[in-house]
């Protein structure tokens, strides 16, 4: 799948992404260049998917959870974990296997713990300011970066 969007089309761009999506996918694996709109993108996913709280980044706290009304989202921020124990030991491991959707930014930080099915979203910027999304499967998604 890909996706290209203008920033001010964000909520559209959200809904189509997430209709597009296959089914029982709870793991969503965001890859990206700091900058790049990862948590700007996840709170529109978040508002689509019924959150009243406010969704901000969990960089310094590393998960985030929110009620919504099919369940809870994990909203995880790996930015500053230095491993894969790292991340384990704040309970992101728990999460990704938890059956709840599960949005990590900065997935490469610990590829190791995700599960095989998880769905890797890459992100850039392209001309203009437009954003471009496109999805892979499998282990690390064919990430090298974020």
């Amino acid at each position: 799948m890909e996706l290209v969007y203008a920033r001010k089309d964000i909520d559209e761009a959200a809904g189509a992404f997430w209709d597009q999506l296959p089914a029982n996918r709870s793991v969503l694996a965001f890859h990206g260049e700091m900058g790049v709109g990862k948590t700007t993108f996840i709170q529109a996913l978040c508002r689509l998917l019924g959150v009243s709280a406010q969704v901000s980044s969990p960089t310094f706290s590393i998960i985030n959870e929110y009620d919504a009304p099919d369940g809870l989202i994990y909203h995880i921020d790996l930015y500053r974990c230095r491993d894969e124990q790292e991340a384990i030991r704040a309970g992101v491991e728990e999460c990704l296997y938890s059956g709840e959707i599960c949005l990590v930014e900065w997935p490469s930080k610990a590829a190791g713990i995700f599960p095989e099915d998880a769905l890797h979203i890459h992100m850039e910027e392209i001309e203009d300011g437009m954003r471009r999304i496109s999805v892979e499967t499998g282990p690390e998604g064919g990430a090298k970066q974020g």
